[in-house]
């Protein structure tokens, strides 16, 4: 550690979230007196603080007047953001005080999606074709000079809110008012849908000097949103498609005219070209800047990125190390959520470094329809790529949440309303599998009528099986195979299937696979344990299943 960094200096961060915990902890380690705002003061980061000051993020003059008096009685060597979309907060705070920062003005350029479109057509970056839609415009206008496919999003939201692809007239004008709710602005720009792999930057800009910290590939899924179910560092594209992302990246960075800070960017590659998707004026989120690129190179660029932010020059950004780290996220269908299981088990996954649930007991949850609405995600380290990702993705596979039974969220997702963009868990393609399942009655009783079937000890349950579970070749969004999931099945939910237990209260048939080739494992044992409540609860089964539509389902068999 040089001496540079052994002096006490004083640092307002913004944000006090998981994506701020990386600063707040380098902060600490240095000694440095660490100022934290955020509107919550219950947000995690906060009790790693000095003083935290509680300031809503979206007030900026308030958050430049709170600073100022910070100021005038300490002194603040910096501000600083990561991972958050505040960047523009932290140039006012910053040139009102007169601390290291970049302008205002490029802050607002890098933040805002309209004006960054306007920089770079003026500058020649290579970037989607759009057209803006102010509040109150009339919204066919953009596709006078569009066509579709387009992007719909709004102007300054992050993680992908508000953001869908549309293919068609009929879903744009939904498309619209769904990026308006997200705006705050209630401004909405449409663009050329570009197709193509996607990767993530991070740099640091050290006057005219652009150090490009770390690329990554973003694995994106869900069309028509755009949802990241992880990214893995570094990329591992062909080195002439590597050249040309980081040089579109270099020049869009310096067509905003960021000097001596951070920049972030979301670029694809289609074949030909590279296309820059956008660019912000800080570390990125998503659990790069803090965790993937540390693990993979040994480089601590939030570290480097705060000594900038206090008029330092950063230690060497060299890396010490050449593994690989990927991050993957799991999700949930739509319900509520009653507990988070086998958490411990897939933190102690080899190579997984650490662990991050998003959702708690009580919490609702919905399949994702931007980066917010994901249940947790895991993060590995390892020498080779294969390890780092086969780690994270073992880890999403073994930790499950449950939800509550029988209620009406998850049941209209399994059997009423389906969206046709989210896929099913699971397909039956095996002939033999098809012709038993089109003649499996939808659920049997065993001993007595349904009427009957409220005794007050748990009711045992069998199932109707498949003859060959292991010849279905379909994956859940997890990657789960179709057999693996099945016996995750048997065991979370305590069943015997029903050609070996002779004597159980209920076998249940065809509705047990509609519930789990629409929701997986997930579906699958909210269903079983929705019967067991309904005959515990002496209520008739009938109740739990509002008129589930099997015929319709059962088309796709």
């Amino acid at each position: 550690m040089n001496g540079q960094t052994r002096d006490v200096k004083r640092v307002l961060i913004l944000g006090a979230g998981v994506m701020q915990l990386p600063a707040l902890h380098w902060a600490r380690r240095q000694g440095w007196e660490v100022y934290v705002a955020d509107g919550n003061p219950s947000a995690p980061g906060a009790e790693l603080a000095d003083h935290f000051v509680p300031v809503d993020l979206t007030d900026i003059e308030g958050m430049v007047a709170a600073a100022g008096k910070i100021h005038e009685d300490e002194k603040l060597n910096g501000v600083f953001t990561a991972g958050t979309d505040f960047s523009y907060t932290v140039a006012r705070v910053a040139t009102a005080l007169q601390l290291p920062g970049i302008e205002p003005e490029v802050a607002l350029n890098a933040s805002n999606k309209d004006r960054m479109r306007k920089v770079f057509a003026a500058e020649g970056v290579p970037s989607p074709l759009f057209a803006k839609l102010p509040p109150g415009a009339e919204v066919d206008a953009a596709l006078e000079k569009l066509e579709l496919p387009v992007v719909v999003k709004p102007v300054d939201n992050m993680g992908a809110r508000g953001i869908r692809r549309v293919d068609s007239l009929k879903e744009y004008q939904n498309a619209v008012g769904q990026a308006r709710r997200f705006s705050r602005s209630g401004l909405v720009i449409v663009e050329e849908y570009i197709k193509g792999q996607e990767f993530s930057i991070d740099a640091l800009v050290l006057g005219d000097e652009v150090v490009c910290t770390g690329i990554a590939d973003r694995h994106i899924y869900f069309p028509p949103y755009f949802i990241e179910m992880g990214h893995t560092m570094p990329t591992n594209c062909d080195e002439n498609a590597l050249a040309a992302v980081k040089d579109v990246f270099i020049h869009a960075v310096h067509a905003l005219g960021i000097r001596n800070g951070a920049a972030k960017g979301d670029v694809k590659w289609d074949g030909r070209r590279a296309v820059i998707g956008e660019v912000a004026a800080r570390l990125s989120g998503g659990y790069m800047s803090g965790w993937t690129y540390p693990y993979s190179s040994g480089v601590e660029l939030t570290g480097n990125a705060l000594q900038l932010a206090v008029g330092l020059q950063p230690q060497t950004l060299e890396p010490t190390r050449d593994w690989v780290s990927a991050e993957r996220a799991f999700i949930s269908i739509p319900g509520i959520v009653d507990s988070i299981e086998n958490s411990e088990q897939s933190r102690s996954i080899k190579w997984i470094e650490e662990m991050f649930i998003r959702v708690s007991p009580g919490d609702k949850v919905d399949f994702p329809t931007n980066n917010v609405e994901k249940s947790g995600n895991f993060i590995s380290a390892a020498p080779d790529r294969d390890s780092a990702v086969d780690a994270a993705e073992a880890a999403c596979r073994t930790v499950f949440v449950r939800l509550q039974t029988n209620h009406v969220v998850t049941r209209r997702f399994l059997f009423q309303q389906k969206e046709s963009w989210i896929p099913d868990a699971f397909t039956v393609e095996n002939r033999e599998n098809k012709r038993v399942l089109a003649a499996m009655p939808d659920y049997i009783d065993r001993r007595h009528s349904y009427e009957q079937l409220s005794s007050p000890k748990e009711p045992s349950i069998a199932l109707c099986a498949l003859p060959n579970p292991a010849a279905e070749s379909s994956k859940d969004w997890h990657g789960q195979s179709f057999d693996e999931a099945w016996h995750k099945v048997l065991k979370q939910s305590r069943v015997e299937l029903a050609e070996q237990e002779k004597h159980a209260d209920i076998v249940v048939g065809a509705i047990l696979w509609i519930a789990f080739l629409r929701g997986g494992i997930q579906g699958a044992v909210w269903l079983l344990e929705s019967i067991r409540q309904a005959v515990l609860l002496s209520q008739p089964i009938e109740i739990v299943f509002t008129e589930p539509n099997i015929d319709a389902s059962k088309e796709v068999f």
